[in-house]
């Protein structure tokens, strides 16, 4: 493989980026200050500023140069830093990938990109165990993706289940094609950002149901109603022709990764000192770890590391560099 470097400056449309960093969190959004810093053309891919564990979290006391900040403001604190070095940030769901060629693909939602190097930085919000009726509807009324789906719904009820900007953002797109979108939150109030949560709740066709957690998605080979429930009140039904599942769990989220890497009995990836897989070029860092700490200083001294190390990786050097060289 030719690991010729190629800076930001000569990269056009045409040509892989140098790297992709699936996760905007602490460590992904590290990594990408440090391999844009080293003029690598560097695309991150997230679901959204709280889409992630710190995205969620309400405040952080023990972040290093903060006596106290929120965890979505932390996240795009180091989002804009990296921006202004040269990264670019996308709004997207990785839906697959293809990391055993010599320049890697990873597909989303809504296009294909590549890259030379990739570090996955996902997290370890991912479900293991689906509402029931989720599997079995999934392609029949149950989606994932609102872009993809949403004109099959034109002038219908849907649901959405979710609290954080991904799910909110979905249902804004969602209700532009159909007659109400129904907003189950699992918890009292959206995890989000204002804007958003403001934007979501003037819109008149979207119905608002905080705490409400979703158990069931019914049907008869079709999508064809919901049941939730809401602490103290018991249960709920709704009837809609489709349901967009944006839900949050506390496995790590390697599931579009196709078993083109090892996990261990976990799920979690497994990696070098230089968090680099089995897979040349293919390095993953933070919470998509078991040996890590669920710390976001820790998480970003990850990606920090990583890093360095996929600038090393593509240059060919054999020592990590100095954050005082410019």
């Amino acid at each position: 493989m030719d690991n010729t470097h190629s800076t930001m400056e000569n990269k056009t449309n045409n040509q892989p980026y140098d790297v992709i960093i699936i996760g905007g969190g602490p460590a992904g959004g590290t990594a990408s200050i440090y391999t844009s810093r080293a003029k690598l053309s560097t695309l991150v891919i997230d679901k959204g500023l709280t889409a992630g564990a710190l995205g969620i979290t309400g405040n952080i006391a023990n972040y290093p140069g903060f006596d106290a900040i929120k965890g979505s403001d932390l996240v795009e604190k180091i989002r804009t830093q990296a921006m202004s070095y040269g990264a670019e940030f996308i709004t997207d769901r990785v839906i697959g990938v293809d990391l055993l060629s010599d320049v890697k693909s990873v597909f989303t939602n809504t296009g294909t990109y590549e890259a030379r190097a990739v570090v996955i930085a996902t997290g370890s919000m991912g479900r293991k165990a689906l509402v029931q009726g989720e599997q079995e509807f999934l392609g029949r009324g149950v989606s994932y993706c609102a872009v993809c789906d949403a004109a099959f719904f034109k002038d219908k009820e849907v649901a959405v289940a979710g609290n954080h900007d991904e799910a909110i953002e979905e249902a804004l797109y969602l209700a532009r094609f159909v007659k109400t979108v129904h907003l189950l939150s699992p918890t009292p109030e959206l995890k989000a950002p204002q804007h958003l949560v403001q934007e979501v709740s003037n819109k008149s066709n979207v119905m608002l149901y905080p705490g409400a957690v979703l158990r069931e998605i019914s049907g008869n080979g079709h999508v064809d109603g919901v049941r939730f429930t809401k602490r103290g009140e018991g249960d709920y039904t709704l009837s809609v022709d489709g349901a967009f599942v944006y839900l949050q769990g506390g496995q790590p989220i390697t599931d579009f990764l196709m078993g083109q890497l090892e996990t261990n009995d976990n799920g979690c990836l497994m990696v070098d000192r230089t968090f680099q897989t089995h897979i040349p070029g293919i390095f993953a860092i933070g919470d998509v770890l078991c040996s890590h700490i669920k710390q976001a200083v820790i998480a970003a001294g990850d990606g920090a590391t990583a890093g360095i190390a996929v600038e090393k990786y593509l240059t060919g050097r054999k020592q990590m560099g100095y954050d005082w060289v410019h």
